[in-house]
């Protein structure tokens, strides 16, 4: 089974592609990670407190937003709103 140069120029030219494929998504390295179970454990550990780190920060962020919004809409002195938003904030301050 002798291939025409014509299939022979079709394969390299996929393979090549193949090979380019693989090297930009790294699956060498994906291997050696799944295979290697320490470097595994310590890069979801790492992983792990980032994403601790990160929603930390980010709910924090947040929460001062909405105080200081809440804040603001208090000193508009809406009757209903501005006294149930008063009390919000000053549970908040006296918690910390």
């Amino acid at each position: 089974m002798w291939l025409k140069k014509k299939d022979y120029h079709f394969l390299e030219k996929a393979i090549e592609k193949l090979n380019e494929i693989l090297q930009k998504s790294n699956i060498t390295e994906l291997a050696y990670i799944l295979e290697n179970k320490k470097e595994l454990i310590k890069r979801n550990i790492l992983a792990g407190i980032a994403r601790g780190i990160g929603i930390g920060i980010g709910v924090t962020v947040i929460t001062a937003i909405l105080i200081i919004l809440l804040r603001k809409i208090v000193a508009l002195n809406i009757p209903v709103i501005g006294e149930y938003i008063a009390d919000i904030v000053e549970i908040v301050q006296n918690s910390k």
